[in-house]
Parts: C-alpha cells; sequence; structure tokens
C-alpha cells in the first residue's frame, strides 16, 4: 500500500528534526493507535490476567511471578543496546515495531494454548473447573512453558517501545509534541477500556452491568477465537493476541519512516554494547539527559511494580472478590484518558519537566492514600483518582527527553531509557514479591501489601528529588 506523501522533514547540524508541516492525519492517527494496540496487551496480560491466573487461579507466588518478569526485563538490557544501534544507523523504526508486535502477539497466544494443554484447568470461572486441593500448587517446573511463552510477549512487547517513541519527531513540529504524545497517552488508555470490555466475556461469560452474554453469543465468540471455551483468566489471553495485532495493523499499513538513510550503513554489532557506555558518555555532552535517564530507572520501576502487582493487591490486601478485578480497572482506567489529555495540554502550557514533575508528585501523595484506604468505598475514590493521573509520565517523558537530546539521536537515547528502566524492573517486583512473601506470616496479607506500596512510594519520592536537578530545555510554549 502506497505511503501518504508530505513534505520532508528538514534535519538541522544539530541532529533535530523539523517536520515542515505535520504528517497527514492518517499517519498521526495510525501512530496513535499503536498505543490503542499494545495498551490492549499491557491491562489485559501484564496488569490484570497473568498474574492473577498464577497466584490467584494455579496457587504459585508473587516471588514466581516476579520472577518472570525480571527475566524479561534482563532480555530487554541485553537486546537494547543492539537495537538502539540498528535504529540511529539506519533510521528505520518501522520493521522493528512491525517485528516485535507479530512476536508479542504470538507469545500472548501460546499462553493461552499452553496453558490449556500443559496445566489442569482450574480457577475462578473456569467451566467444569478441577477443584484445586488445599495444598496444592503450580510448580515452576509446570509453569515452565507457559513462563517462557510470557517472558517473550513482554519482552517483545517492550522491546518494540524506543523504535515507536522515536518515529514521533518525525509526525508532528516540535510545538505539538506534546499533544500528540498525549493523545496517543490518552487513545492508549481507550484501548484499555475497549481490550477489557472485549476480551471480559471470555473470561466470565458476561459484561459489566449487563450479565451473562447468550449462548449463541458466545458460541460465535468462542469461534472466532481458539483456546477459549473452557473460559476463566486462563482464556483471555488468545482474544488478547487477536486485539494487539488488528488495531496494531494501521501502524504497519500507514505509518512510514520519513529520514531513513538511503545507502546500507554497516552496523558494528560487536560495538553495541561498547555503544551504551558511549551513549552514556556522549549524554554528558547534553545537560540534564543522563539524569534524566536517572530519574526514569526509579519512576519506571516504580510504575512497573504497582502495575504488576494492583490486581493483587486490590484482591488481597483489599478485599474484592476474586473475578472483580476486571470491572475495577475498567472504571478506573475511564479517567486515564481525560488525564493522559489534559497532561498534553499542560506539557504545551507550562512545560513538560513541570508536568512531570507534578505528576510524580501526585503518585506519593495518591499512593500514602491507598495504604490508608481503610475500606474498599475508599479505594475506588483513590483508584479514580490515579487513573487521572496515570497517563501523565507516559505524556510527559517523550517531550522531556526530546528536549535534552538531537531528535535523529533519540532512537538511542529512548533505547538507554528503556535499558536503564528494564535493569530497574528487575529489581522492583522482586523487592515486592520479597516484601509480600517475607512478611505476610508475621503481619498479615493487608499489612505486608501496604508496606510493599510503601516502597513504591518511596520510588517516587527519589525520582522526584532527582528530576528537580534536570535543565528544562523545553518549557511552556510562548504566548501571542
Amino acid at each position: 500500500m502506497a505511503h501518504p506523501q508530505h513534505a520532508m522533514p528538514l534535519v538541522t547540524s544539530e541532529g533535530e528534526i523539523r517536520p515542515v508541516v505535520r504528517a497527514p492525519a492518517i499517519e498521526r492517527w495510525s501512530w496513535a493507535l499503536y498505543d490503542f494496540a499494545n495498551t490492549i496487551f499491557s491491562m489485559n496480560v501484564a496488569t490484570m490476567y497473568f498474574s492473577a491466573w498464577i497466584v490467584v487461579d494455579l496457587g504459585s507466588t508473587e516471588t514466581a511471578y516476579s520472577y518472570a518478569n525480571g527475566v524479561a526485563s534482563l532480555l530487554v538490557v541485553i537486546a537494547i543496546p543492539v537495537l538502539g544501534a540498528v535504529s540511529d544507523a539506519r533510521r528505520r523504526r518501522k520493521p522493528w515495531v512491525m517485528g516485535f508486535t507479530l512476536a508479542a502477539c504470538v507469545a500472548t497466544a501460546a499462553i493461552g494454548i499452553l496453558g490449556q494443554s500443559l496445566l489442569p484447568l482450574m480457577g475462578t470461572n473456569v467451566v467444569d473447573a478441577v477443584p484445586r486441593p488445599a495444598d496444592w500448587s503450580a510448580s515452576l517446573s509446570q509453569l515452565l512453558w507457559v513462563w517462557v511463552a510470557f517472558v517473550i510477549a513482554n519482552f517483545a512487547y517492550q522491546a518494540a517501545m524506543p523504535f515507536y517513541n522515536a518515529m514521533m519527531p518525525e509526525l508532528v513540529p516540535e510545538e505539538e509534541q506534546g499533544r500528540l504524545s498525549g493523545f496517543g497517552t490518552a487513545v492508549g488508555y481507550v484501548g484499555s477500556i475497549v481490550g477489557v470490555l472485549l476480551v471480559i466475556p471470555f473470561f466470565t461469560g458476561g459484561l459489566p452491568g449487563i450479565g451473562p452474554l447468550g449462548d449463541g453469543v458466545l458460541r460465535a465468540m468462542h469461534a472466532t477465537a481458539p483456546f477459549t471455551e473452557h473460559g476463566g483468566r486462563v482464556a483471555t489471553f488468545v482474544p488478547t493476541a487477536i486485539l494487539f495485532l488488528l488495531f496494531s495493523l494501521p501502524l504497519f499499513f500507514f505509518c512510514r519512516d520519513h529520514n531513513p538513510r538511503r545507502e546500507k550503513t554497516r552496523i558494528a554489532w560487536r560495538d553495541a554494547f561498547r555503544e551504551v557506555g558511549h551513549t552514556v558518555r556522549d549524554a554528558r555532552k547534553h545537560p540534564g539527559a543522563l539524569r534524566f535517564i536517572i530519574t526514569s530507572f526509579v519512576y519506571q520501576d516504580a510504575i512497573g511494580t504497582i502495575i504488576s502487582f494492583m490486581t493483587l493487591y486490590a484482591v488481597r490486601a483489599v478485599g474484592f472478590e476474586r473475578g472483580s478485578e476486571s470491572t475495577l480497572f475498567l472504571v478506573l482506567t475511564i479517567p486515564a484518558i481525560f488525564g493522559s489529555f489534559l497532561a498534553g495540554i499542560l506539557v504545551d502550557r507550562i512545560g513538560a519537566k513541570r508536568t512531570l514533575m507534578l505528576t510524580l508528585g501526585i503518585w506519593v501523595v495518591l499512593l500514602g492514600a491507598m495504604i490508608a484506604a481503610p475500606t474498599q468505598k475508599a479505594f475506588w475514590i483513590v483508584g479514580l483518582m490515579i487513573g487521572f493521573n496515570f497517563g501523565g509520565v507516559a505524556t510527559a517523558e517523550r517531550p522531556v527527553l526530546l528536549g535534552l537530546v538531537p531528535d535523529v539521536e533519540a532512537g538511542r537515547y529512548f533505547s538507554l531509557m528503556l535499558l536503564s528502566s528494564r535493569a530497574a524492573a528487575i529489581l522492583g517486583p522482586i523487592l515486592w514479591g520479597l516484601t509480600v512473601n517475607g512478611l505476610e506470616g508475621s503481619l498479615g496479607t493487608a499489612t505486608a501489601y501496604r508496606l510493599a506500596v510503601v516502597v513504591v512510594a518511596c520510588m517516587f519520592a527519589i525520582a522526584l528529588l532527582l528530576l528537580r536537578g534536570v535543565p528544562n530545555h523545553r518549557p511552556a510554549r510562548a504566548r501571542a
């Protein structure tokens, strides 16, 4: 399919990409729609269903799930230096987004297929479920192949992101990047809601507020998405993979790389890891870049940890019924749409750094309120506020980094930022698991989980202090 054409962007002597005009609307929408697609994966797999399936349905531990997250992050740490070198040497981002997206979709579907083929069918809402004995839990050896599929899916999902983010400077002028970033994040949260609504019938056989669906509707759904007829959390992975792929197709067809190298450029594969050191060294030429990457190391660790365990926190610490987490996160995601859009406006009005500082400060306050929330009703109120604040980081951090480094080097700096955050993400979930498992026996489940949230709140506070020292190279948009 032919791509829409428009004026080539200017590249300054400092390496900044300056689009003469906006890319065509269909290309900007297609780019933003990828946020819609990948957030379906993030919500359904990384946040809601996989951890609860492993821990609640199959009786495994938070530590086992934490190790899966840690291995995926370690793979990103190893691979990202090579991928960043490729991205900036060839300046071709789209093929890598496509390749990693396809890998993530295949591996996500494999979780559901292997989970029903190799493990007993048990858990909430499973049709004809096998009763789980009180003293039984799935061992790591039993979970191995499902665990491997999750690691591959999570790795591929994360590895696509620096290439995707590095496409943004070619789509709109600098003064509109905050709005485009915020729009993409807001569209992503719409994707979360749509993904939950389209997948939850495979889990429960019904829809929140509507109730059970008819047998004919369910038969049609199961015919569309195989390996879903038994229901339960294990039935959510194949439809999630299908939706992830479906909503990624507009980027595949309508987006393009606007400033690729025409000549073939030799890639020094052996020097890729050395390039990480060079990138760190070169970051010193761009004041604030290295400090900001360290800052992202901390707050992305905090975000990744709280996302990964929010479902378990709601069920085990706050007392939500098993299976009700889908409705909970569906409702909590709605304010994130409006919050992300507002954050994009704030980036263009008060500057990306101030917006990010405000967002991190609100995170600290709201996590403190979540710890103190005594009832489910109070948790709902705090959760809605967290949802409104949630998209601010993703909206503001892209313009912050783009304001600190040349645009044509954005690929390697986005890769370095992802590298740092993934290195941290090896530690955060493991700290959570060790905190809960170590304290639950003596202090009780609710207290152990709340103390784990204290650890996450401290991470946000440290990130806020570090961010204060980052220069504000893209301040508020000048007003006429």
